[in-house]
C-alpha cells in the first residue's frame, strides 16, 4: 500500500518520466541518431598519383568539394600530381573522389572508397580520348639478360577513329627494317597490358610492329595494313600505350606507339 510519503516521492519521478516520453515521441529519428548511433568514425587516407597530358588543368573533388592539392592552397594541377589526402570515414558512408576538367567541368573519372579499406590509392594517366587506370598495379617486364629491349602494350582507344568493327584481342608482329621477325606479342587489348616480350637490341634501332587480329595475319582494320613505328632502347623495358590517330578532318590516320608510361612513373 502506498503511503502519503511514498506517493510524494513517486510523483516527481512520474512527472520526469512523462516528460521524457513526450520528448521521445516528438523527436525525429534523425535527431536521436547522434545520441544512439552505433557508427564509428575512423581516419582514412587516399594516396593520389597521377599524370595529366590534357591541355586543360584538372581538379579533384571529394563528395563534391574541391580539395587543395598542395601547401600553396592551389586546387588545380597539370602534368604530375602526388598527394596524400587524409579525412574521416563516418561509419559506412562512402567517399566519392571525382577527377574533373577545370575548364569544362566534365567529370572524367570517379572512385568510391569506404571504411572497409581505410588506406587506398588513385593512380591514373589522362590524355585526350585516353584514360589508363590503376597505374600503381602495373608490372613492368623484367629483362632476362643485359643487352635486351623489352615491351608490354595496351591499346585503350582501339576503334575510336578506325571504327574497324573488330573488338577482339590484337597481336603485334615485330620486325626489323630488313624484314626479320623479332617476335610476336599476343593479346593486346583495351583493358590491361599484354604479356611481356623481349629481344636483343640491334642497330639501327627502328622496329616495325604490324597489328593483326589475334591468331591471324589479317589486319584489324579491313583493307589497311597497320604498322606502328618504334625505337628500341638497350637494357630498358617499356610500357607502350598504342593510340589511334586522326587527321585534321577526323579520319583515321594510323596508330602511334611513342607513349611510354615509364617516362612518367616509377615502377617497382
Amino acid at each position: 500500500m502506498l503511503t502519503n510519503t511514498n506517493m510524494k516521492n513517486l510523483l516527481p519521478r512520474l512527472y520526469f518520466f512523462s516528460i521524457l516520453i513526450t520528448l521521445v515521441i516528438s523527436c525525429s529519428s534523425d535527431e536521436l541518431l547522434p545520441f544512439y548511433s552505433d557508427e564509428t568514425n575512423q581516419p582514412g587516407r587516399v594516396t593520389i598519383n597521377g599524370y595529366s597530358a590534357l591541355s586543360d588543368s584538372l581538379q579533384i573533388s571529394v563528395n563534391d568539394k574541391i580539395i587543395q592539392i598542395n601547401k600553396d592552397k592551389k586546387t588545380a594541377f597539370v602534368k604530375k600530381i602526388e598527394k596524400e589526402y587524409d579525412f574521416v570515414y563516418f561509419g559506412s558512408k562512402e567517399k566519392t573522389f571525382s577527377i574533373i576538367n577545370k575548364t569544362t567541368k566534365e567529370v572524367l573519372h570517379t572512385y568510391q572508397f569506404n571504411a572497409q579499406k581505410v588506406k587506398d590509392t588513385i593512380s591514373f594517366f589522362a590524355k585526350e580520348n585516353l584514360w589508363i587506370d590503376n597505374i600503381s598495379r602495373i608490372k613492368i617486364g623484367v629483362l632476362s639478360k643485359p643487352g635486351n629491349s623489352g615491351y608490354r602494350f595496351i591499346f585503350p582507344n582501339q576503334n575510336v577513329y578506325s571504327k574497324s568493327g573488330y573488338t577482339g584481342d590484337i597481336d603485334g608482329i615485330i620486325r626489323k627494317i630488313n624484314g626479320q621477325v623479332l617476335g610476336t606479342v599476343e593479346n593486346i587489348n583495351k583493358d590491361k597490358f599484354s604479356p611481356f616480350i623481349e629481344f636483343p637490341f640491334s642497330s639501327p634501332p627502328t622496329i616495325l610492329m604490324e597489328l593483326v587480329k589475334h591468331g591471324t595475319t589479317e589486319s584489324y582494320v579491313p583493307g589497311q595494313k597497320i604498322i606502328v613505328i618504334m625505337t628500341m632502347s638497350i637494357n630498358k623495358s617499356k610500357l607502350i600505350v598504342l593510340e589511334e590517330k586522326a587527321d585534321t578532318n577526323g579520319a583515321f590516320s594510323g596508330v602511334d606507339g611513342t607513349l611510354n608510361l615509364t617516362d612518367y612513373f616509377v615502377f617497382k
